[in-house]
């Protein structure tokens, strides 16, 4: 499936909720999913700046194959980061470089995220796209 088509799938999903203490919660649910990083994975140089909750994000593979691993300590950033593994994991970095996350507008993420939050959002979505350009750089 491809990018936007999964970023269609995201913006159905979101849609059969209609309020957002339900999309929060879905969030939630989303990311109690996400499989837990090894305690040794958990560094500092894995830790993003500018999110308000730690978030820890791992690359790897090459320009062709990007697999990103990733969590936090708090609930719903732990939902936005499966939402951001979900369209972006396994994906080609050009893919990646050559496409915007409008599924963040549509479902309405950026109206209702704190700012603190939203600039987690920010700082996760910089991180992906880096370690896009730095496959296919090749470093």
């Amino acid at each position: 499936m491809s990018i936007e088509a999964t970023q269609r799938e995201i913006v159905e999903e979101f849609a059969l909720f209609d309020d957002w203490m339900d999309r929060y919660q879905y969030l939630i649910d989303l990311g109690r999913k996400l499989p837990e990083l090894d305690q040794a994975e958990m560094t500092d140089d894995r830790l993003l700046a500018g999110c308000q909750s730690q978030v820890w994000l791992i690359a790897e593979g090459d320009a062709d194959h990007l697999v990103f691993r990733a969590n936090s300590d708090a609930a719903i950033v732990s939902g936005l980061i499966a939402l951001l593994l979900r369209v972006y994991s396994g994906r080609s970095a050009r893919e990646i470089l050559d496409s915007e996350p409008h599924f963040v507008v549509e479902i309405g993420l950026s109206e209702h995220l704190s700012p603190t939050r939203a600039n987690g959002l920010n700082a996760m979505l910089g991180e992906i796209r880096r370690q896009a350009e730095r496959a296919l750089d090749g470093r």
